[in-house]
This record gives structure tokens, C-alpha cells and sequence, in this order.
């Protein structure tokens, strides 16, 4: 019985193969990019990686896949972090036609197993034996670790000598509704879904991401952290051969602060954790400043929110607003764009909403961050701000392409190509988004005004009914109360209950002697502009704050709301006590 990525195969057309991701990045290669294609720390230095390294690397490791045996719609996992191995092994998977099944690196061997299984995985590259031992008990053909990348280079410069056009003849034979990747839903509930991507999915979502102008251009440098098992760091190493940016790989999460200054990046994508730490860390220090220093803070913020104000309008600075402007770069803005490396040009959130408050606090500082929004069955993003036309608070207006309209509840729905072709083995779940009429149910809740530009209001599964009836949208809450300097993260709760609630995680190294009275004012604070059915009545701080280890965040850093709730169930209940 055929599986259905064979039935998507067998479906595909003779001639269809100009959008391939084979194609993507042949034509990068041909192209001849100017500046390197990638950056690789290597001890304290960070090294360079030309576009022919990379396209011979590339090259070598699809003949050796091809002598391993890997055909066509081979599924073949990944289990590595965000390094250049990655990245090359990726495309040359792509090469082939095999189906790449990325597993995040902090997968505990339970959901590694099950994503090599589910996926029919018949290999999978591991970056080294930690991650190998994770594989226990999990029957594969072929089980590569990064170590032995070189040997398959070996073994793929000789079958090249017998073979010469055997990869060129495999490119060939790809279609555009071709399988390119599943890429497996981290959700808040229950098992992942594979989400089928095809290569003209992510063709076209790269390059309606290449038209939107000065949004990455190729003399840009990024840093990459993000994972590549998500789709949001998947897209930034997919788009960049296709504009030509060079790309430098942070496989730490946590030594981004020291790779920021390396790399001096001028676009910089992240998830909104990174973003709210960092303004945590400023407004802290802002807050330590006295006398003349403290004068000198209060008037640059004060000039770069005039100025906010005007770009966010689109007019231009007043010769005296620009000067200032100009002034307090040097004398403030300047220590904390240099945090970011001192040439950020812009920054991009995505994978979860970021506070209002915080876009606007680091825009007065002159530090653009440009929210998007999408999600993994519509291959990455359905809409994102411009450089040069954004608006605070909403998620931007459709990228090219992309058609939105909401439902009679206000679901958003999503029409364009990048539309995902299904999750594997599961039709129920696939009629659920995909009705049959085109348009993609995003299971989110927004508005759209005048101008085009979306904004989200909550998931729609995630909304909260109150034993009153009241529907309470917990996320604007949550993202209000992060603001706060001495709040980590926030779990609002309420529904079916006479009243909404939260629980509180502090900053590390938030002096808890006076917490309950400082976390007392950020919810008054919160609380002061809302319905009364909608204020947060009663609040727990909790003694730890929320954990990837403990399984209560997803990688991108979204709580999963029911195991944070089965796992601090006590203190929900002592709320309504």
C-alpha cells in the first residue's frame, strides 16, 4: 500500500521542477554571490565559507548519499543543533529528492524515537555520540554522526568518478509538489504532527520573503540561533542562498551575547524570549542610573519616542528632533545597539507575539524589531512588518502572494502556495485545516484594519470562558505582565472558574523579600485599562520559573498550557481556594 508521500510523488507532473529547493540553490551557486556564504566559529575566531566550499561540500555529500543508496523519497532524519553540517546536509538531501525529518536537538530519545518512526525514517545524521545514544532500541539502515561526514565526502568524490551525472540526473527527476521536508509541530498539546512540505512550498516561501524590499538584501550578515527542525529558522537558512546573505550559525543558544559583538550581524531573527530578556536587562540598568546620568536616559528616550512616533507615521525627522536624535545615538542608544553587535540594521520576532510595549521601548532606542507572523502549515509566514512600513501591535500586512480574510468568528484563514500539503497519516486533522475550499484554518484569532495590516488576538483554542460566560483572551494578558522587569513568564488561567488568575515566574536573581509586592504592581498595572470580568484577581509566584527540561515549553518558547497546569495544579486550585 503506498504511503502518502509516494502518492504525492506519483502525483506530481513531468516538467514541474522549477521550483525545487535543487533548483533554489543551483541557481545560488551559479549566481556567484560576492561575499562568503557562511560563517563558522572555529575556537575564538569566526571562519569564513565561500560559496564554491560550500556548493563542493554539497555536491560531495549528495554522491555519497546516492552510493549509500538514499533515492527519491527516502525519508532521512536530522538530529543536530544549528551548525553549518546542518545546513549543507539539508540541501544535499534536497539534491536527491529525500525527505528531510529534522529533530530538535533538546529531544529527549522518547520523541526522537517517535518522529524517526512516525516519519519512516530509514537514517539519520546525529551531530555527535551524545546525541546517537538517543537512538537506543530505534532500528535505522544508516547512522551517521557528523564525524563521519568526511568519509561520506570520501565515498561521494569517488562515486561522482563512476557516476558523473548521477546527481544531476536525481535533481531532474524532483517535482515541485515533490516532499521536501515534514517538519513536526511543536504544539502546546498532545504528540507532534509532520507537517508535509513540499519543495514548491518552500521555493515560493523564500522567495515572497526575497520581494518584500531592504527586508535582507545580499550584502546582509545574519546570526543564526534559531533551530532548524523549526520552520522559522529553517526559512533563514533556506532564504539565504536565494538572496545571497551571508549566514553565520550560533549552535548555543545561550553564547548569543558573545556571538552578537563577533558577528556584528545587520539582521538579527529571533523569538520574543530573547527580546524581552534584553529589555529586562536595560530597563534594569536604566533603572540603577542617579543624578545627571538619569536626566541624560530620560531625555533620549523622550527624543526616540518623538521620533518613533513620526517613522512609525511614516513623516520625516524636524532638522532639531534629528539632530538630538542623532546626539542621543551617540550618548545612549549606541550602548545598547552594541549589545546587538553595533550594526543590527533590523531585528525580526516571530514563533510567539512580543509585548507592544517592548517593540516601542527598543524602537525609541532606534532599534527596529519587525514582527511576523505564520505558522508551519502555511510553511512559515503569512504575513510580516516592512522596514519601511510597520505598525506597532499588529503582525504586518500578507507577504506577495498571500491572501487573508477572517471567518465569521474571527479565525483567520490563509490562502497562497505555500499552503503545506497535509499531515502525514493523519487525514481527520488535515480536513480539520484544510476544508477542501482553498483556505487554510489557522485555529488564530485577529482583526484586520483599513490598511491591510493583521493583528492577532489570541489562539483560538486558548480562549478562556469564564464561569460567567466571559471570554478572556489570555496571551494579551501574559505578554502585558512580561513587561515588567522583574517577571519572567506568566500563565493566565480562569476558564470555567468565577475569576482570572495567573502564575508568575521572576527574572533569575529577582530579590524575592519584596517579589509579592512588585508583581502586586504589574498586575494593577495590567489591570487598570480592563473590563473587570477580564482583570487578573488573584496571582502565585511560582519557585521556579518554566522549563524545556520539565516539558512546559515548546523550543520556540511557547508555554504548553496543559502541562504547565498538570504540573502546577496546586497552586491553581489554591488561587480559587
Amino acid at each position: 500500500m503506498a504511503t502518502e508521500r509516494t502518492r504525492l510523488s506519483e502525483e506530481a507532473g513531468p516538467g514541474e521542477s522549477t521550483r525545487t529547493i535543487a533548483r533554489l540553490w543551483l541557481d545560488a551557486i551559479a549566481r556567484r554571490w560576492p561575499d562568503p556564504a557562511y560563517l563558522v566559529q572555529e575556537g575564538e575566531s569566526w571562519r569564513e565559507v565561500s560559496w564554491e566550499e560550500a556548493a563542493r561540500t554539497v555536491d560531495e555529500l549528495a554522491h555519497g548519499l546516492l552510493a549509500l543508496g538514499i533515492r527519491k523519497g527516502d525519508a532521512f532524519a536530522i538530529l543536530a543543533s544549528t551548525r553549518l553540517e546542518w545546513a549543507l546536509f539539508d540541501f544535499a538531501l534536497g539534491l536527491i529528492g529525500a525527505v528531510g525529518a529534522p529533530v530538535y536537538m533538546n529531544s529527549s530519545p522518547k520523541d526522537t524515537a517517535y518522529v524517526i518512526r512516525h516519519s519512516e525514517a530509514i537514517g539519520v545524521l546525529c551531530e555527535d555520540d551524545e546525541q546517537r545514544g538517543k537512538l537506543r532500541g530505534v532500528e535505522l539502515r544508516h547512522v551517521l554522526t557528523f564525524a563521519d561526514l568526511d568519509d561520506l565526502r570520501a565515498r561521494g568524490r569517488a562515486h561522482a568518478v563512476q557516476h558523473a551525472s548521477a546527481v544531476e540526473d536525481a535533481t531532474a527527476a524532483i517535482y515541485e509538489d515533490d516532499l521536501f521536508t515534514y517538519i513536526y509541530t511543536s504544539g502546546t498539546t498532545g504528540p507532534p504532527k509532520a507537517c508535509m512540505i513540499t519543495h514548491r512550498n518552500y521555493y515560493e516561501m523564500a522567495d515572497k520573503v526575497r520581494q518584500i524590499d531592504d527586508f535582507t538584501v545580499s550584502e546582509d550578515t545574519m546570526l543564526l540561533y534559531l533551530p532548524l527542525a523549526h520552520n522559522f529558522g529553517r526559512l533563514m537558512h533556506l532564504h539565504s542562498p536565494h538572496v545571497g546573505y551571508t549566514l553565520a550559525f550560533c549552535p548555543d543558544p545561550y553564547a548569543i551575547a558573545e556571538a552578537l559583538p563577533a558577528v556584528r550581524p545587520t539582521v538579527f531573527p529571533s523569538v520574543p524570549r530573547v527580546y524581552e530578556k534584553i529589555h529586562t536587562g536595560v530597563t534594569a540598568k536604566f533603572a540603577e542610573a542617579t543624578g545627571v546620568k538619569r536626566r541624560l536616559i530620560d531625555w533620549a528616550l523622550r527624543v526616540g519616542g518623538e521620533a518613533s512616533r513620526l517613522r512609525q507615521d511614516a513623516k520625516p525627522l524636524p532638522r532639531g528632533l534629528a539632530f538630538q536624535h542623532r546626539l542621543a545615538d551617540r550618548l545612549v542608544y549606541k550602548k545598547v545597539k552594541d549589545r546587538l553587535g553595533g550594526r543590527v540594521r533590523i531585528c525580526v520576532s516571530g514563533g510567539a507575539p512580543l509585548a507592544k510595549e517592548i517593540i516601542e521601548f527598543f524602537h525609541a532606542l532606534d532599534i527596529l524589531i519587525l514582527e511576523g507572523y505564520g505558522l508551519t502549515e502555511c510553511t512559515t509566514a503569512a504575513t510580516v512588518n516592512r522596514p519601511t512600513r510597520f505598525r506597532f501591535g499588529s503582525v504586518g500586512p500578507a507577504l506577495p502572494g498571500v491572501e487573508l480574510r477572517l471567518a465569521d468568528d474571527g479565525e483567520i484563514l490563509i490562502r497562497t502556495d505555500t499552503i503545506f500539503a497535509g499531515y502525514f497519516k493523519e487525514e481527520e486533522a488535515t480536513r480539520e485545516v484544510l476544508p477542501g475550499d482553498g483556505w487554510l484554518c489557522s485555529g488564530d484569532l485577529g482583526s484586520i484594519d483599513a490598511d491591510g495590516f493583521l493583528s492577532i488576538t489570541d489562539r483560538k483554542k486558548d480562549i478562556l470562558v469564564t464561569a460567567g460566560g466571559k471570554n478572556v483572551a489570555p496571551q494579551n494578558l501574559e505578554n502585558a505582565l512580561k513587561t515588567h522587569p522583574i517577571v519572567s513568564q506568566a500563565l493566565v488561567v480562569g476558564d470555567r472558574r468565577p475569576y482570572v488568575a495567573a502564575l508568575i515566574t521572576l527574572v533569575e536573581d529577582a530579590p524575592r523579600e519584596d517579589a509579592e509586592a512588585e508583581v502586586q504592581r504589574a498586575v494593577d498595572e495590567v489591570n487598570r485599562d480592563l473590563s473587570r470580568f477580564e482583570q487578573i484577581k488573584r496571582f502565585a509566584i511560582l519557585p521556579r520559573d518554566f522549563s524545556a527540561e520539565e516539558g512546559e515549553v515548546t523550543p520556540t518558547l511557547k508555554l504548553k498550557r496543559r502541562v504547565c497546569q498538570e504540573h502546577f495544579a496546586a497552586e491553581i486550585e489554591g488561587l480559587y481556594s
